[in-house]
């Protein structure tokens, strides 16, 4: 395969024009997650698109928002609309964050570091998961902008302590704590299509999934070309070798975050900010506040991990009060999908969200022209929304004034 390597790369290169060109047409982030279709096979693309279990949460974190309406102000004409906001010291273009996503280079070549590219271009943080396969270093010297590292701690404290030196030493300026996976989310429709025998199985197991991949031979070539099978580049073993890509399901039983391991992790991590993902109730989000978080993240992991716990908007609607006056962060994922659901998410007191599923589609559509047209898109919707609003500042959102409820919401 190394023979063919050169070979690959040039393929590679051919098709990632046609695929830019078919990024440029579309409106929508679900125009990405289209074309994304047509280019990954179902059984790679199943793990950025799908959910926990039966999909309720998965489903509900988009409903939440989709039954919000607008009170807009008609005959207001404003010479710009003011998005730029202060997180954590840095000030960004847009409120919208790259969220963690695990495993993008499954996409897309080295496609940390290509996301990472076309996050700073447009002004934003870019985040990394732990569970990535290009380096961090690399990652971070992508992007113009602010880069923040999301820490688990598979392969036990000694392994992740070196994660934490690396990222403080590569510049990384914050550090988010995931403490939603005791277990790893139950993912059965991606499970009844043949993940583990995909991932872990015996050669013979996997030729099964050879008849689906050679419908994708833009992705089998643009995966090959990287290498193949990724490994997880930022998890160093006592050995001295990256965590092979394989099920992390006991990795992740065994290295569970918790309360107690905040002052652990804040001794190595020095003074910099350090942020609490996977609040999920107003008990969680005061925790975070007691144990000097600067930041949370209103989450349930876009509806991978448990399913049947209340979407992140409702969520935020009962966190934002409570955290009124504390100085902390209040960010929020899961379900958005469009500029119109971050301008509800702030109306309702987030002060910025993060976005996972809403690059990844462009990411694997097309690379950074992907990631980049994701971000575009996002900005040109919430600056149409606060237009149509009569709102000319984000930092004026405000649900009382800005939202209605639903007119059927007693009913749904």
């Amino acid at each position: 395969m190394s023979l063919l390597r050169p070979y690959l790369r040039r393929a590679h290169a051919r098709a990632e024009k046609r695929w830019a060109s078919e990024v440029e047409r579309c409106v929508t982030v679900d125009h990405l997650r289209q074309v994304m279709e047509k280019r990954v096979p179902p059984i790679v693309r199943e793990y950025y698109r799908g959910g926990a279990d039966n999909e309720i949460t998965l489903r509900d974190n988009v409903e939440a928002f989709e039954r919000e309406r607008f009170k807009p102000r008609s005959g207001v004409r404003l010479e710009s609309v003011e998005m730029r906001t202060e997180i954590l010291g840095h000030e960004i273009a847009l409120p919208v964050i790259a969220g963690p996503i695990g495993s993008p280079r499954m996409i897309w070549p080295r496609g940390e570091a290509v996301a990472a590219r076309a996050v700073g271009e447009a002004g934003t943080i870019c985040t990394l998961s732990t569970l990535t396969g290009t380096d961090l270093e690399e990652v971070r010297a992508a992007s113009k902008g602010p880069c923040w590292f999301q820490l688990y701690l598979v392969g036990g404290q000694e392994v992740a302590a070196r994660g934490i030196e690396r990222a403080k030493n590569a510049g990384y300026s914050a550090l988010i704590l995931t403490i939603d996976t005791a277990v790893p989310g139950n993912r059965a429709h991606h499970e009844w299509m043949g993940a583990s025998r995909a991932i872990n199985g015996t050669a013979f197991q996997k030729l099964e999934f050879a008849p689906q991949m050679m419908r994708y031979l833009s992705w089998v070539k643009s995966y090959y070309s990287d290498g193949g099978m990724m490994q997880f580049r930022n998890v160093i073993l006592n050995d001295g070798t990256p965590m092979p890509y394989t099920d992390i399901g006991r990795q992740l039983r065994a290295s569970a975050a918790t309360w107690d391991h905040l002052p652990w992790v804040r001794e190595i991590w020095g003074d910099r900010p350090v942020i609490i993902k996977g609040v999920q109730c107003v008990e969680d989000a005061r925790l975070a506040v007691e144990h000097g978080a600067a930041a949370i993240v209103v989450s349930n992991h876009g509806g991978r991990q448990m399913d049947r716990v209340y979407p992140t908007l409702y969520m935020l609607k009962e966190i934002a009060p409570a955290l009124e006056g504390s100085g902390v962060k209040i960010l929020l994922d899961g379900g958005v999908r469009s500029g119109a659901d971050v301008v509800i998410a702030l109306a309702h007191g987030a002060d910025a969200v993060l976005a996972g599923r809403a690059y990844v589609y462009g990411l694997g559509a097309s690379g950074e022209a992907g990631v980049r047209k994701a971000f575009a898109i996002l900005k040109k919707e919430i600056e149409d929304t606060m237009r149509l609003l009569g709102c000319g500042s984000i930092h004026e959102l405000d649900a009382g004034t800005h939202l209605l409820p639903h007119p059927f919401a007693e009913s749904s």
